[in-house]
C-alpha cells in the first residue's frame, strides 16, 4: 500500500477513514488487529490531531451507513479505497462471509 496514499487529499484521506471503520464495524465489534491496522493508516496518513479525534469517534461508533456510499469515491482512488479495505478485513485474521459479502459489493460498486 505504500505510495498509494500521497495523492489524497485531506477530505479523501478522511473518507477512507470512514470506509475502513465502517468495514471494521462489519461484525458488530473492532477487533484487536483491525484497531491496530487502522491506527497505523493514521499514522502513515498524518491526520491533523482534529482529525484523529474523528477517526476515535468511528472506532467507538459505527459510522452512519450513509457515510460509505462508494459514489463519493472519486474515480482515481478506487483501487487505493479497495486495497485499503481488503488490507483491513484479512487484518484481524478472520473474515467471515459478511465482511466478504461486503466487500465484493464495494469491488463491484468501485468498478461500475
Amino acid at each position: 500500500m505504500r505510495g498509494m496514499f500521497e495523492t489524497l487529499s485531506r477530505e479523501h484521506r478522511l473518507l477512507l477513514l470512514e470506509f475502513v471503520c465502517a468495514f471494521a464495524w462489519t461484525d458488530l465489534e473492532i477487533r484487536d488487529g483491525e484497531r491496530r491496522f487502522v491506527r497505523r493508516l493514521v499514522d502513515r496518513l498524518a491526520l491533523a490531531e482534529e482529525d484523529r479525534g474523528q477517526v476515535d469517534e468511528w472506532l467507538a461508533i459505527a459510522p452512519s451507513p450513509g457515510a460509505v456510499d462508494p459514489a463519493r469515491v472519486p474515480v482515481e482512488h478506487r483501487r487505493t479505497f479497495v486495497e485499503t479495505v481488503r488490507a483491513l478485513i484479512y487484518s484481524d485474521g478472520d473474515v467471515d462471509a459478511e465482511e466478504r459479502e461486503r466487500f465484493e459489493a464495494l469491488k463491484r460498486a468501485l468498478s461500475a
